[in-house]
């Protein structure tokens, strides 16, 4: 009930409004968000790379709602890959993006065309893009349009969310050479015709799912902070005789940093999902639903309590 609730809050513009702008609303978000701009993100990334740790970083920009604004956001991330680029942080450094804000609610064709833009900037910058997964609705879309992607890109990454039903059965389609593959639990609200509901059975959802892509030869990127789930991926990876290099972890960026640093000093690669941008409410929010005893901290900034 709790996590629903939070969902809902969500998509609030005037819980938005209020949280944003009341006291310690952005220390709030400091702890999940890198800041503002660019250079926050690059600053961020190289501090973690220093600590052995890579990254996805990702814009949270505002609602794309017109076809000037999916061009802005198309040009935000090249610009923050020639920052990559630049920073010497190409190793370490990839980048998320979701097809909405490339537009895919204005025109479909449009976001895709933006985000093979993207992936080549990628490519040409000496590194990769994960496109994230969105509400259950898209999830066709999103999964042929990395496809296609692929044919020019073939390091272009996608997420999956193991909550829906669905998604096994995807994560044996994508379970083929050089496909890079993010599986979490999913933050969007779902009916249960499409989505388990019992936290039980998104984590078995999750287990099965990871089975598929570890039996094959994909390249499983696991996006969890449940510390069960950790340790079954590593007896897992074990199982399929799988090295470290051979699949990750991801983490978000302000959770969890002993365990990031405990799986990196074990020669696992930890990858930290790294926000940037001013529009981090809704950001915050779904992090919240998906740890709902999180909620608690928000509860004190907005009382003015640390």
């Amino acid at each position: 009930m709790l996590r629903s609730a939070i969902l809902a809050a969500s998509r609030s513009a005037r819980l938005e409004n209020l949280v944003s702008k009341a006291p310690f609303g952005r220390d709030v978000a400091r702890r999940f968000v890198a800041g503002d701009g660019v250079a926050d993100a690059i600053r961020v990334a190289t501090e973690l790379a220093a600590d052995g740790l890579s990254t996805t970083v990702e814009h949270l920009g505002p609602v794309t709602a017109t076809e000037a604004g999916a061009h802005a956001a198309r040009d935000e991330y090249r610009r923050l890959l020639h920052r990559v680029a630049e920073a010497g942080l190409s190793d370490t450094a990839e980048v998320s993006v979701k097809l909405s804000a490339l537009g895919r609610s204005v025109d479909e064709q449009l976001a895709r065309e933006l985000a093979r833009d993207v992936c080549t900037a990628a490519a040409e910058a000496g590194t990769t893009v994960t496109v994230d997964m969105e509400e259950s609705a898209a999830t066709d879309f999103v999964l042929d349009t990395v496809g296609k992607l692929r044919g020019d890109v073939p390091s272009t990454g996608v997420a999956v969310q193991a909550y829906l039903r669905r998604t096994e059965a995807d994560c044996r389609e994508l379970a083929h050479p050089g496909s890079r593959v993010r599986l979490c639990k999913g933050a969007y609200p779902e009916p249960e015709s499409v989505a388990w509901q019992a936290a039980l059975e998104v984590d078995k959802s999750f287990v099965r799912c990871l089975n598929a892509l570890l039996s094959g030869p994909a390249y499983p990127m696991v996006a969890t902070h449940d510390a069960r789930l950790i340790a079954i991926a590593e007896d897992r990876a074990r199982w399929f005789d799988r090295g470290a290099g051979e699949f990750e972890f991801q983490m978000l960026y302000g959770v969890r940093p002993a365990e990031q640093a405990r799986l990196a000093a074990e020669g696992h690669t930890v990858r930290v999902y790294l926000p940037y941008g001013t529009h981090w409410y809704g950001y915050l929010a779904r992090r919240l639903a998906e740890r709902p005893g999180s909620a608690a901290f928000l509860g004190r900034a907005l009382t003015n309590r640390r």
